[in-house]
């Protein structure tokens, strides 16, 4: 769930020390193999892992980069919802930084280089730089949430929620990631011997207990959180879709196409190694072998180089700024219109228990809102027109209210 490597329990494959290892009592051999770890893989095996950890690597590290640079050179950029993409920027070009050279060097050469110290340091770092991505994305999904049903309209120069949300993630990942170092779990070799995690294989209660926990709260407690916001979010859209057929149908496919490619990708990173992590830890001894563990080792550690693809370079606000930085120009605002069109709380809730005259739910109260879309004053292509349901009916049709969606689209 969190360090991007899964361990094994492939004890009738190795040798006895890997064994010994596999009952938690540690992997390190010590004089002629210099403080080293055995390995399992083959030769070629190592190999193909080095060539994709170093061009995740490589990527994660680019990607990341850029978009740190792109908010710290376009002032625009700078908002509170940023900050969380730039934590998560910031978490993933740690792990690029601070964990993938060293597996990387290990794969190269068919062991674990730094010795037990380096060892533990490494799972530590990497589950605490793993977990705070995974919860900065779930923050980020609340954020969007409740931005969107907010009954008034957000503040942008308000940070301190933000701020919250992201001293929330870093707290919360040192709170379980500090434990295996006071004895609460331990971090060990895992693996084919090149990386360093959690102790899935240990079967002792202590041991047990602490990766339940992780695996619930550090993995599937934010996907159930990232889920529930942009499935609310979605809803949110849907009802307000009446207004313009073809512009509200096109947003609502496109922050549904998003709202799919997250949750897939989410899984698709972590699922995997949750999955062989559990199966390391709960099935019987020798299910889980080096070959197969490397997979969701390698997928996890995709999500350093996914994130600021699906999170940032897909945001049109990030996206101008890039191509701007292209093109060495001033960055062109889509428009001046605010970028976070909300649905309003007690609106909602209103409709269901207010008079017959709405009866047809947030659709009436959208309809009366402004002029009809087709006297619309064109806003260029980078705008797309929605209502904005967080004002009353207006009584001046000629005054249409417009806004965009929810920082999908910056």
């Amino acid at each position: 769930m969190i360090v991007s490597n899964v361990s094994l329990s492939g004890c009738a494959a190795v040798s006895g020390a890997l064994c010994a290892a596999a009952a938690g009592e540690g992997l390190h051999q010590g004089g002629a193999a210099g403080g080293s770890y055995r390995n399992t893989l083959s030769p070629t095996g190592n190999l193909v892992v080095a060539v994709c950890l170093g061009f995740i690597g490589t990527l994660g590290l680019m990607n990341n980069l850029l978009v740190l640079v792109l908010f710290c050179r376009y002032k625009m950029l700078r908002s509170p919802i940023n900050l969380l993409l730039i934590n998560i920027s910031i978490s993933d070009l740690l792990v690029c930084v601070l964990g993938t050279p060293f597996s990387f060097a290990a794969s190269t050469q068919g062991r674990w280089l730094i010795g037990e110290g380096g060892c533990v340091w490494y799972g530590f770092a990497n589950s605490l730089f793993g977990i705070v991505s995974l919860i900065s994305l779930a923050v980020l999904s609340y954020e969007r949430y409740s931005t969107m049903v907010a009954p008034t309209e957000a503040d942008s120069s308000n940070y301190r929620k933000i701020c919250l949300g992201i001293a929330l993630s870093w707290v919360y990942s040192l709170i379980w990631t500090v434990p295996p170092l006071f004895g609460w779990s331990s971090y060990g070799p895992e693996g084919p011997g090149t990386t360093c995690s959690v102790d899935w294989t240990a079967r002792t209660a202590n041991s047990i207990s602490y990766i339940i926990c992780l695996f619930v709260f550090c993995l599937i407690v934010p996907f159930l959180v990232i889920v529930y916001c942009y499935g609310k979010l979605l809803c949110a859209i849907r009802q307000v879709s009446g207004i313009n057929t073809s512009t509200s149908r096109k947003r609502e496919q496109r922050v549904l196409f998003m709202v799919v490619i997250m949750v897939i990708c989410y899984l698709l990173c972590w699922l995997p190694y949750g999955i062989m992590a559990l199966l390391a830890t709960f099935g019987p001894p020798g299910l889980v072998t080096p070959v197969a563990s490397i997979v969701p080792s390698v997928l996890a550690k995709t999500s350093t180089v996914i994130n600021p693809v699906i999170y940032v370079f897909m945001n049109k606000q990030f996206y101008r700024c890039f191509q701007a930085l292209l093109h060495c120009e001033a960055p062109h605002r889509g428009s001046s219109i605010r970028s976070s069109s909300k649905v309003a709380t007690k609106a909602v809730r209103g409709v269901a228990v207010t008079g017959p005259r709405r009866t047809n739910n947030l659709l009436f109260m959208v309809a009366s809102l402004g002029q009809p879309v087709s006297t619309m004053p064109q806003l260029g292509p980078s705008v797309e027109p929605t209502i904005d349901v967080t004002k009353g009916p207006s009584s001046d049709n000629n005054k249409p209210v417009v806004s965009l969606v929810a920082h999908f689209n910056g």
